[in-house]
């Protein structure tokens, strides 16, 4: 008899009231240590073709992981302590621990697609130990600014939480239930795979679809 229960949260703008990615960009124009004019813009680009669903995602990861091959990884984790605490902290949702807290005995993940560095240290602060992410590659300690593996991006996402299974002895059907939480269309591949697909402030793209099949809408803004 299927028992076990699986539970997937997207990150950004679902468990986050914001973009960790889009963040992290503001953070280091903040820092002064990329150009303010430039990056904002190419930024702020990127972003508007994610929630359009036009983004090419080898594009948007040539520009957002370059910086990180610039500077020891030491210097990076200090400038992230920084950036954790003062942007994605108070971006948490209300909502977002009691959800989290309502599948504590679910196998929880953390799936998204922004890359590891960023979201690694965001999910230890939300108590979730398991994280799909972009991976990033690297030599003798630090960042080449290239990502490796398959991205955790739409379909990309299906594929790792199948890896992340077939690594364990498990497939997604062994499971009794299975639950992902998402605010994007980008993410419909991997809402339909799941026995409980939940739209969470829902981009216009998923509202409408979530309302064609009718899978629940929620709010993560009340504690």
């Amino acid at each position: 008899m299927k028992t076990r229960t699986l539970a997937l949260f997207d990150l950004d703008e679902t468990l986050i009231s914001g973009d960790s990615d889009y963040e992290w960009g503001l953070h280091l124009v903040s820092l002064g240590v990329v150009d303010r004019e430039t990056y904002e813009a190419r930024n702020q680009e990127f972003y508007d073709r994610y929630r359009a669903g036009t983004l090419v995602l080898q594009d948007f990861l040539d520009f957002q992981l370059y910086p990180l091959s610039q500077f020891p990884r030491a210097q990076l984790e200090e400038w992230h302590a920084g950036f954790l605490a003062s942007r994605i902290l108070p971006m948490v949702r209300p909502g977002a621990r009691a959800l989290l807290d309502r599948h504590r005995d679910a196998d929880r993940l953390i799936v998204t697609a922004t890359n590891r560095f960023v979201t690694a240290p965001i999910a230890a602060a939300l108590g979730i130990t398991e994280l799909l992410a972009t991976e990033l590659e690297q030599e003798n300690g630090r960042f080449t600014g290239r990502a490796v593996g398959t991205p955790c991006f739409r379909e990309g996402k299906v594929v790792r939480l199948n890896q992340w299974l077939a690594a364990r002895g498990a497939r997604l059907a062994d499971y009794a239930e299975s639950w992902f939480y998402s605010d994007s269309a980008n993410d419909i591949p991997l809402l339909s795979a799941v026995t409980h697909p939940v739209a969470v402030h829902p981009d216009d793209r998923l509202r409408a679809h979530a309302a064609e099949r009718g899978w629940p809408v929620i709010s993560l803004d009340e504690a």
